[in-house]
């Protein structure tokens, strides 16, 4: 196990500073630090092909996940007061995750995530599109960023959509931001426990598919307009359309979400509720080649009676993202497909004990952890370090920014490519020091 331990400050140079220095080598970047790590994640070739994002819809708390401070005392630990082994020495993850304790040589913990943002909307918004708010700008966030460079506008053929989330919208933010509708994602809606996954516009519950074949012959049969207008490109276009889109519901493309298709034995692998299910599905569409999925996993906001919460929740999750883990490099499907898990910050470290909160966790941006696996990301790793009672950040921070940014050199997307914007600004995908953000520098500990 390596675990990283940097400072944001190890070199105390700006960009201008070291292209001043002439540091800048034929050969390199000769200087440590984080414009190194930049510099050197930028040569590195593509090995990601589609991401799954776990989005902890509302904060999970990093003392009780991946980072647990079991000497911080009750006021800080509460219930959860142990730290468990995991299958790689030296990293310990919380007592409520024994079977992603068994999957820890597949994913590298960042412990050192900040931003310093304690508001749902404003932190999930940072947190996903890697841009502060403020600045009369609306940024996509990155499954828009994806769909734009490996969806259609890319050469991708399939029916099945390149940016999909299950199941409802996160709500909180314009996932397309201003590149506008045509990189929004799918939102499937419906419940994949429930058989059919009634995914919208595609399955409907209680609807068989010999009546939805008989309910478009009959549509068929009488269009009139349509059929005397066969010749006319503009109706052309139009049946291709609706041509598409019944394929996507009757044909192949479509039962990609008709999870009654897995064995009995990996559906209950996963958990049979919605998480594990989601897991599963977000499986099948990367097997089927969609670049972005998020599942959209609500109900980490808690303020009160967290630890009854947790008891529900943490086990839940334990068991459907190491099923998730393991099915992926099973199928050798982890290598190209990046897991990314991470709510849009932490949860408060000591706990409020207090009425009317009762033992509740409030928000916390000043350090929290995230999860990443797969797609050229190092397994049996841990990045940074919180300290003791897992309140500030002790060494290497690492910004939403550097993550993404991480995230998309290992995808091949370029961290400084032109955005589609309406006004055609100059706008990057990833934000750089001179738009004054502070740079801790891409992930090469783990890539």
């Amino acid at each position: 196990m390596k675990t990283t331990h940097n400072s944001t400050h190890d070199s105390g140079l700006s960009r201008r500073d070291v292209l001043r220095a002439g540091l800048y080598g034929s050969t390199g970047m000769l200087l440590a630090g984080p414009l190194a790590r930049t510099a050197q994640a930028a040569s590195r070739p593509a090995k990601a092909k589609a991401v799954i994002q776990i989005w902890m819809w509302g904060g999970p708390a990093h003392t009780d996940t991946f980072d647990p401070k079991p000497d911080a005392g009750y006021d800080y630990c509460g219930p959860l007061n142990k730290a468990i082994p995991t299958n790689v020495n030296g990293i310990q993850v919380g007592q409520s995750l024994p079977l992603l304790a068994k999957q820890a040589d597949k994913y590298s913990i960042i412990r050192g995530m900040t931003h310093g943002v304690f508001a749902h909307e404003t932190a999930s918004y940072l947190t996903q599109t890697g841009r502060r708010s403020g600045d009369g700008l609306v940024y996509p966030c990155v499954g828009a960023v994806v769909s734009r460079f490996k969806g259609y506008d890319a050469g991708y053929k399939s029916l099945i959509p390149p940016y999909i989330v299950l199941t409802g919208p996160q709500g909180r933010f314009s996932e397309a931001g201003f590149m506008g509708s045509r990189y929004k994602p799918f939102s499937t809606g419906g419940n994949p426990v429930q058989t059919p996954f009634a995914v919208e516009g595609i399955v409907a519950q209680g609807i068989t598919e010999k009546r939805q074949r008989g309910r478009r012959d009959l549509l068929r049969k009488m269009d009139l307009l349509n059929r005397a207008m066969k010749d006319s490109p503009e109706f052309a276009a139009a049946a291709k359309c609706d041509e598409t889109a019944y394929d996507l519901i009757l044909g192949d493309a479509g039962k990609v979400f008709d999870l009654s298709q897995e064995p009995d034995d990996v559906r209950e692998q996963y958990g049979r509720n919605w998480f594990g299910q989601s897991c599963l599905c977000a499986r099948r569409l990367v097997e089927k080649g969609a670049p972005y999925v998020t599942i959209n996993y609500k109900g980490w906001d808690s303020h009160k009676k967290h630890f009854e919460t947790m008891r529900q929740k943490l086990p839940e999750m334990d068991q459907g993202m190491s099923a998730l883990l393991q099915d992926l490099a099973q199928r050798g499907l982890l290598d190209s497909t990046i897991v990314w898990w991470s709510g849009e910050f932490g949860r408060k470290p000591k706990v409020d004990w207090q009425p009317p909160w009762n033992g509740g966790r409030g928000h916390y941006g000043h350090v929290f952890s995230s999860v990443v696996a797969g797609g050229g990301f190092k397994g049996g790793q841990v990045v940074g370090a919180s300290d003791a009672k897992g309140e500030y950040v002790k060494d290497r921070p690492v910004y939403p920014w550097d993550l993404i940014g991480s995230m998309y050199t290992l995808l091949g997307i370029d961290p400084n490519a032109t955005l589609p914007h309406p006004q055609n600004r100059v706008v990057r995908a990833t934000p750089s020091e001179a738009d004054g953000y502070e740079i801790g520098g891409r992930l090469t500990e783990i890539m």
